[in-house]
């Protein structure tokens, strides 16, 4: 494969271009040009675009040739440049191979549970009070116990009463820290924005996902909240390693893409899952992948008529659920994930049918 220098230099002589001639046409400086040519200088994704149109070469030609650049700059100093190369393919393969795009046939056991699950929603939208009063109870009820065990999965240590007295009465918890507090505050906040999604009938989108990890984080880490990660991370007891940040933004072009092709083929609670496990193995920001990636996925279940599905965060069911991420990141094996999230529905809607 051609070096990305080797590319622009040819393709500039094959129009017969003069250096002064494509900085005026792309506006960018001519010494920068002449350092992409000599390999010395890597250009930005905008040089890129800019530069393609001026030298009426493809734009993932050239992005494909600055990839392989910048993944070498990361290893030429490395001694296992090799294994690191291979880890790192084994790890990202299933979410950017064409293969993550194709659903596999579900099993008997996740249908027919769907199906249960259906009867229990149509049930549900038959008995749904209609009294606001109730209503309101209703989902402050079900709101502080699913913002207690999403924030304690990830290892918050308010008790259910302690987050209810956070979130509802306004009350600061004696031993609790400032973070735990506002952990709870701002999760309770993106849960009503999200309802508000919902009312709105506003579709899922990369606007509203950073408008929810911005509120996940706010007033705890104001750099990154609602922005991509610039560094790599690891996840803490887990085989799957995320993807490095110059992978990021292709990676989540193609996550929104399968959102768009999947939506109206998916059954929900499929698609929920699939954008929930999606989401919190790419691992897009520093902090806040798992809040952010249970508020999308109950977002997509409002929008279809199902209820809050609340994933549990004591020791047990918090392992149960990492064991079923890792299924799918490590084996490509959605199906207990799929398990997983459809009984949670399926409480949710038991639940809520028990206190009409």
């Amino acid at each position: 494969m051609k070096t990305l220098s080797k590319i622009l230099l040819e393709k500039r002589n094959e129009h017969d271009l003069v250096v002064r001639t494509v900085s005026q046409l792309s506006g960018i400086d001519a010494a920068l040009i002449s350092k992409f040519e000599k390999g010395s200088r890597i250009p930005t994704e905008d040089n890129l675009k800019a530069l393609s149109e001026v030298l009426h070469v493809s734009f993932e030609e050239l992005r494909k040739a600055w990839l392989v650049e910048k993944v070498y700059q990361i290893l030429q100093y490395e001694n296992d440049a090799s294994e690191i190369l291979a880890l790192a393919e084994s790890r990202v393969e299933y979410l950017i191979s064409n293969q993550s795009l194709i659903m596999n046939n579900l099993s008997d056991e996740i249908q027919q549970k769907l199906r249960i699950i259906d009867e229990l929603k149509q049930d549900w939208q038959k008995r749904k009070p209609l009294n606001k009063t109730q209503l309101l109870k209703m989902k402050e009820f079900f709101h502080v116990a699913y913002t207690f065990e999403s924030n304690r999965i990830e290892g918050n240590t308010l008790t259910l009463q302690e987050t209810h007295l956070v979130v509802n009465e306004g009350l600061t918890i004696g031993g609790k820290s400032m973070r735990e507090h506002l952990e709870a505050v701002n999760h309770a906040e993106a849960i009503d924005y999200m309802e508000s999604l919902v009312a709105d009938q506003m579709d899922y989108s990369p606007r509203i996902l950073n408008e929810i990890h911005y509120l996940i984080l706010k007033g705890i880490d104001r750099e990154n909240a609602g922005r991509y990660r610039s560094v790599p991370v690891r996840i803490s007891g887990s085989e799957h390693v995320p993807p490095q940040p110059y992978l990021l933004e292709k990676l989540m072009e193609e996550y929104f893409l399968h959102y768009d092709k999947q939506k109206r083929k998916l059954h929900p609670i499929i698609l929920a899952s699939e954008m929930h496990e999606r989401l919190v193995s790419i691992h897009p920001f520093i902090d806040g992948n798992g809040r952010s990636s249970r508020l999308i996925m109950n977002l997509i279940l409002l929008k279809h008529g199902y209820t809050i599905a609340n994933l549990k965060g004591d020791n047990l069911s918090r392992l149960t659920y990492y064991k079923a991420l890792e299924e799918v990141q490590i084996d490509n094996n959605p199906e207990a994930f799929y398990h997983l999230v459809a009984d949670s529905v399926k409480d949710s809607l038991e639940k809520h049918l028990e206190m009409v």
